[in-house]
């Protein structure tokens, strides 16, 4: 097992905002899965970004999509 399974992968990273919270989504560009995550408003961009990484590298080990 890989320590990043997505390291050599294309994600595309949405960012929405509304009100004091933040709506990111991460998309991976071969497959087209996506995970969405949500945070407050104030947290660093970095930080939501990593969050919704680890979601949808968990969403990809559940599809069977990566190891």
């Amino acid at each position: 097992m890989s320590e990043e399974p997505l390291k050599n992968r294309e994600v595309i990273f949405e960012m929405f905002t509304l009100g004091n919270a933040v709506k990111v989504t991460a998309v991976d560009v071969a497959t087209m899965a996506e995970a969405t995550f949500q945070g407050p408003a104030n947290t660093p961009d970095k930080l939501l970004q990593r969050e919704a990484l680890k979601k949808l590298e968990f969403v990809m080990r559940k599809k069977g999509l990566i190891q």
